[in-house]
């Protein structure tokens, strides 16, 4: 009983890790050891080909590491995104670190409000997901049907069990309806959940 009682803890320690992990926010430096900057390795593509390689998840932060007052930071319409449309009064981060929360899903551009900085590729456009996609849902499964006794009576389907103290069913039963998950609220109430049906299976 005690092994399986230590097995149980390793299994739900390691579920919580993978959500942890799954909902961490994550800070991207970038253009890496280059850092944001008017003259890029590779021009005006190094800013696009650097994002082209990450997965950019709601609430990750960009980190853009240059030299305090010969750049900014400004994030800024597709539009003026495209045609480098930027003047002084656009409002921008001036001092180095600039840390932006990429805080919602879609599109960011941002790009320096130097003059000619955004012309010579020192602009960036990220496309950013949910955090936390909700997984693909299986067919739900079909309990058995019980084999009736040999006597020919018909034999009466056991009752479900009763939540405790008015829980709410765990995903485990027929029936129950698993948590949405799309937020790190969401999994952490089920992962709550999990730990009290471990907690009642095993005390």
């Amino acid at each position: 009983m005690s092994q399986l009682k230590n097995m149980s803890i390793l299994l739900v320690i390691a579920f919580a890790a993978t959500i942890l992990q799954n909902t961490e926010a994550v800070d991207h430096i970038v253009g890496g050891s280059t850092g944001w900057t008017a003259t890029p390795p590779g021009g005006a593509s190094f800013y696009s080909d650097w994002a082209s390689n990450i997965t950019f998840k709601e609430n990750d932060v960009l980190v853009f590491n240059f030299v305090t007052g010969a750049h900014t930071v400004a994030e800024i319409s597709k539009a003026n995104f495209d045609n480098c449309n930027v003047d002084q009064n656009t409002q921008a981060i001036t001092t180095s670190p600039a840390r932006v929360t990429l805080n919602k899903t879609g599109d960011f551009y941002f790009t320096c409000t130097f003059q000619g900085h955004c012309d010579n590729g020192q602009k960036l456009s990220v496309k950013v997901s949910a955090s936390s996609p909700a997984p693909a849902q299986g067919p739900s499964p079909t309990p058995p049907s019980p084999t009736p006794p040999s006597s020919g009576t018909t034999p009466t389907p056991p009752s479900p069990t009763p939540p405790v103290n008015g829980d709410s069913p765990s995903p485990s039963q027929p029936g129950a309806t698993p948590p949405s998950p799309g937020s790190a609220t969401s999994l952490v109430a089920s992962f709550s959940i999990i730990i009290a049906v471990v907690i009642n299976l095993l005390f």
